[in-house]
Order: structure tokens, then C-alpha cells, then sequence
């Protein structure tokens, strides 16, 4: 039994379709076949049920893949405790961000102080981040929402007022701060249902009283203030880095409307020196960012 067939095989049974797999581990699917043939040989039953094209992980195979996936992850760990041992420019760092909107920036410097870290980024929602997480494919995860998780460690990096931005000329435009529900009747912009701010600001909602009437649903957080900049309506809104658009954002002063980013890690797998770096990194940052910035008026 070789390493490579192991690979092939985790390729094979997360896809369950011989011809995708051997696109994405780029060899030809005859080769990958028998690869899988003599991997079954091996280990002595059928590790996939096959009807025609199709091929679905049988139980042999489901048991087999468990034991595979904690194999490989071993040695990966492995190989990545040795490169720390050589130093920090042969780290690697995969994290996987519900949001890209805060990190542009401070990725950017912890780049430019350690050039030759490797560093793989995924935006997904947090049902695969946790799915990652346990798997062992990530090292880091970002994100504005709690993840909770037995074997899980974290540490809060950013925290953000939210906001209730209008546009110019609006009857509340004059004012600092305002009561949410002050904003009931009014025509909201909001995120598509199930983005993960949109759960956040559903919580205020529900906070103040009501749900508002939307009147356009986005995925993109820039979008939002150049549509209420436009006069569509307004919208809850994130004060870190400031807007964009020539809006106004009131304080809002009930309910307590606050978001919390946090670094997620997997206190069982090994954390290489790099992903430790930078998760130190992001916490310093944002800390001397705050220091900087002040509490906004």
C-alpha cells in the first residue's frame, strides 16, 4: 500500500466520480482506475459500490476513509513540524474567512514582514468551516460569528459598532445616535437570508422589535453603503474602516448593536509556527488599529 494511492483514494471517495477526480489530481482517469483497483486488491474488499459510471463509497470504504483521513493528517502535521524546525519561511497557513472585507489590509502586512510563508485563503459559510476545522484542513478560521466547538480554541481579534447609515437628507441624517426602532417604517438594504451578518442584524431586529421591510438584499458588505449613499433606503452597517459613500451612520443607542470577530483554531491539530504567528499578528494589529483609531463620534 502506497502513500499516493491513499491520496487518490481520500480524492476519489470526497467526489465520488472517477473522471472530476482525476481532473482535479490531474492524471488520466484510466491510470487513477487502477490505482483504486489495486488499492481494493490491497486492502482485500471493494471499497466502492459500482453501478455503470457511477461509484458510491460502500461501508468498506467509509470505514477505510476515516482511518485514511487520520493517517494522512498525521503526516501532514509531520511534515509541517519539520518546516517549522527549518523556519518560518517554509511555514504554510490556510484559513478560511466568512468575510475577506476586514483582512486585506493586515494580510498584507503580515506578508510583507514574512514573504515567504505560504498562505492559502477560502471563503466559505460556517457550516464548512466547521466541517474543515474538523477535518484538519484548516489552521485558522475568521469570522464575525461564535463557532463553538469541543476541541476549539479562539481569541477575539476585532470588535465593531454597527451602525445605522442613511443617506444624505434624510430625516435623521442630523442626528448622532438613534434608537433602532426609530428606523421600523423605514425601507432597509440588508444581505441575502443566511449570510451571516444578516443573522447578526436579524438579532438587533428582533432586539428592537421589529423586522424590517426590505427593500433590496445583497451579498457584497461595499454594496451596502453605496445603495443607501444612491437614497434606496438604509441599513445597518459596520464601522470599522469607515464607509465609502457619503452616507451618514448614527450610534444606535438601543439595543447595544456590536459585532465580534474572532480567530478559530483546533486545539487538537498542530498549529505550525506561521498560523501561530499570524494569528498573534492579527491580534496586535487590530489592537494597535483600535489604539489609533479611537472610539468614533
Amino acid at each position: 500500500m502506497e502513500l499516493l494511492q491513499l491520496q487518490y483514494f481520500r480524492t476519489v471517495a470526497r467526489m465520488e466520480h472517477m473522471t472530476k477526480a482525476a481532473q482535479e489530481l490531474r492524471i488520466a482517469q484510466p491510470a487513477l482506475s487502477k490505482t483504486i483497483a489495486r488499492l481494493e486488491k490491497d486492502v482485500g474488499v471493494p471499497l466502492f459500490d459500482r453501478d455503470g459510471r457511477q461509484i458510491r463509497l460502500n461501508t468498506y470504504g467509509r470505514t477505510f476513509l476515516d482511518k485514511v483521513e487520520a493517517a494522512l493528517t498525521l503526516l501532514e502535521e509531520g511534515q509541517r513540524e519539520v518546516a517549522d524546525l527549518a523556519g518560518m519561511e517554509h511555514g504554510s497557513i490556510h484559513l478560511a474567512a466568512s468575510t475577506l472585507e476586514r483582512l486585506s489590509e493586515p494580510l498584507s502586512g503580515f506578508l510583507s514582514l514574512h514573504p515567504k510563508v505560504s498562505l492559502r485563503i477560502t471563503q466559505a459559510a460556517m457550516v464548512e468551516m466547521a466541517h474543515q476545522m474538523e477535518a484538519g484542513e484548516l489552521d485558522l478560521c475568521f469570522t464575525p460569528l461564535p463557532m463553538d466547538g469541543p476541541d476549539w480554541g479562539s481569541v477575539s481579534v476585532l470588535k465593531e459598532e454597527v451602525y445605522l447609515a442613511v443617506p444624505p437628507g434624510h430625516r435623521l441624517a442630523g442626528r448622532k445616535s438613534v434608537r433602532l426602532s426609530e428606523a421600523a417604517e423605514e425601507p432597509f438594504i440588508g444581505y441575502k437570508e443566511g449570510y451571516h451578518f444578516q443573522k447578526m442584524n436579524d438579532g438587533f431586529f428582533r432586539a428592537a422589535g421589529f423586522m424590517p421591510h426590505f427593500v433590496c438584499r445583497v451579498d457584497e458588505p461595499a454594496a451596502i453603503a453605496k445603495l443607501v449613499g444612491s437614497g434606496l433606503g438604509v441599513a445597518l452597517v459596520g464601522g470599522c474602516g469607515g464607509p465609502n459613500a457619503p452616507i451618514h451612520l448614527l450610534s444606535i443607542d438601543d439595543p447595544v448593536c456590536r459585532r465580534e470577530f474572532q480567530l478559530v483554531w483546533h486545539n487538537k491539530r498542530y498549529l505550525s509556527m506561521a498560523a501561530r504567528k499570524f494569528r498573534d499578528y492579527m491580534v496586535e494589529y487590530f489592537a494597535a488599529e483600535e489604539a489609533h483609531l479611537g472610539p468614533r463620534s
